[in-house]
């Protein structure tokens, strides 16, 4: 079956703005009258410091980014930073405490346990990741030298509704599927990361906004591409860096400001998600595990009655243009991403879908 364009609910790589990607394909062969498309440019010539200067200052714009927070274009995906974090930021006590909410919390947190002495403040997985915990300053050693989070789960679905409070010190924050989909005070956070496979760009860039003041203290035996100050003394460029990406986040950052900023997206993402829990909860044919006020706006997860009809549901969605819809292999289930880029009409295909096929197969 062949679509024209299709409605791709995908965890990430996700949709992206369709009026990005025609600028970007206005721009492929030829970028600005240079004869050569991004792809081939040099990540030295004029033309590609233009780009990535003003991707850094659209970001900076959009997220009200503070002056003493360097903007990092890095490759390795969120993966590369679960090393990264520990290697630079455990510079005093060598201790972190981590807060698990999902696989990706769990796998940070393991591999962080190879540089220090980690250990986890709060855990929601004895019941599967279905809520945040609550947590207080209390709750975290006073000597810790970071408290790391996953923002939002994608896997699980849910999302902390407020920062916790760690008090003085450094809070660490995975935003790889909700960085620019909400308004942020970036200064509550010593670092925050993302992969930009969700909200920004292609798989293949990720994104460090870190507090100048953690950098600098990486062991003098780190690898050198894995310390924070060699990638900020080059503004990112000390090698060669992800061009075309960094060129596409740029269109979206550019894209995003043109569409109202962070608080216009974050009211789209806050209708949009209300609509969907919405027709799910009307609903006992479906089972919603995550707890109400700990909900995703990004990605919504639920089951049918039985893994035959979860299976029955992502192919008929299939077949009426609504792909990726099929939960991680991990947990099984439906898992409906309604990153930045999905229009209203993809959601409403989908509230119709899912009002259909509860109606045909209760």
């Amino acid at each position: 079956m062949k679509y024209d364009r299709v409605f791709n609910f995908s965890a990430g790589p996700s949709m992206m703005p369709l009026e990005v990607l025609e600028q970007a394909q206005k721009e492929l062969l030829n970028y600005h009258g240079t004869g050569e498309s991004v792809m081939e440019m040099s990540h030295r010539s004029a033309e590609f410091k233009e780009i990535i200067e003003q991707a850094e200052k659209d970001l900076r714009d959009l997220l009200n980014i503070p002056e003493n927070y360097k903007v990092l274009f890095l490759q390795g995906g969120g993966t590369l930073q679960f090393s990264m974090i520990p290697i630079n930021l455990l510079f005093n006590s060598k201790k972190a405490d981590y807060i698990l909410t999902g696989n990706w919390a769990k796998k940070a947190y393991q591999e962080a346990c190879k540089f220090g002495d980690i250990r986890v403040a709060a855990s929601s997985e004895e019941s599967n990741y279905t809520y945040i915990p609550e947590t207080s300053r209390s709750d975290f050693r006073s000597d810790a030298d970071y408290v790391y989070v996953c923002y939002n789960n994608t896997i699980y679905g849910s999302h902390f509704n407020e920062i916790p409070d760690v008090g003085d010190l450094t809070l660490v924050a995975d935003m790889s599927s909700c960085l620019l989909s909400e308004e942020i005070d970036v200064s509550r956070f010593g670092l925050i990361y993302a992969g930009a496979q969700k909200n920004i760009a292609p798989a293949g860039l990720t994104i460090v906004i870190v507090r100048e003041d953690l950098i600098g203290h990486a062991p003098k035996d780190t690898p050198v591409y894995l310390d924070y100050e060699t990638h900020a003394k080059k503004d990112s460029m000390y090698n060669t860096p992800p061009c075309f990406n960094i060129y596409m986040a740029g269109l979206v950052f550019r894209h995003l400001k043109k569409m109202g900023g962070i608080s216009a997206m974050h009211a789209k993402n806050v209708a949009q998600a209300e609509k969907l829990y919405g027709a799910l909860d009307a609903l006992d044919f479906y089972n919603k595990p995550v707890r109400k006020k700990d909900r995703s706006l990004m990605n919504v997860v639920f089951t049918t009655p039985s893994k035959e009809l979860d299976a029955k549901f992502v192919q008929e969605a299939k077949e009426h243009g609504m792909i990726n819809v099929k939960g991680h292999r991990s947990v099984g289930g439906i898992r409906t991403s309604i990153f930045n880029a999905m229009p209203d009409e993809g959601v409403d295909t989908l509230v119709e879908f899912i009002r259909k096929f509860a109606e045909e197969n209760a």
